[in-house]
């Protein structure tokens, strides 16, 4: 029963992080749900990425929000192996030729191309820890690796904004 509650909290705390990350992304490129004072407090530093990569990175960042939810979905069903693979290919160090990577990052910051690296080496910790989880039933260090990814993404979208 602890274990239930214990992945119900999460996953519904990576959901909620999920869907402010939605709300802030849909907002900056709609120009809604943001009032006159919101807009003045925003204090994100504006990326410029050439208008295809934007749309490209934006794509991206959705595919990563999908994952998580595929994550979400396979963990509360008791298929850990398949929240790590779902991690580790869509999210993790080997999901990055898929996202041409190296192609945006000359466009980024050095702290967004951290925080970047910081989430796809936490996604691929978190693929290692779901199949432990697979093995032991201990559910606790995935679910720790998994708050992690979801801490760069949450980081990154608080420090900067694509324009």
């Amino acid at each position: 029963m602890k274990r239930a509650f214990t992945i119900v909290a999460v996953l519904c705390f990576v959901a909620l992080a999920g869907l402010s990350l939605v709300w802030a992304q849909h907002g900056q490129h709609t120009g809604g749900g943001h009032d006159a004072a919101s807009q003045i407090t925003d204090q994100r530093q504006f990326v410029r990425f050439p208008d295809e990569l934007r749309d490209h990175t934006l794509a991206n960042m959705r595919d990563h929000l999908l994952a998580l939810q595929e994550i979400q979905e396979a963990l509360a069903r008791g298929k850990e192996d398949l929240a790590g693979q779902i991690a580790e290919r869509r999210l993790g160090m080997s999901s990055l030729s898929l996202h041409g990577a190296h192609e945006v990052a000359q466009y980024m910051p050095q702290g967004m191309q951290d925080a970047g690296t910081d989430m796809h080496r936490n996604a691929s910790r978190f693929a290692v820890e779901a199949q432990n989880a697979s093995v032991t039933g201990d559910l606790k260090p995935a679910l720790e690796a998994l708050s992690k990814v979801t801490a760069a993404c949450v980081g990154c979208h608080a420090g900067y904004r694509l324009q």
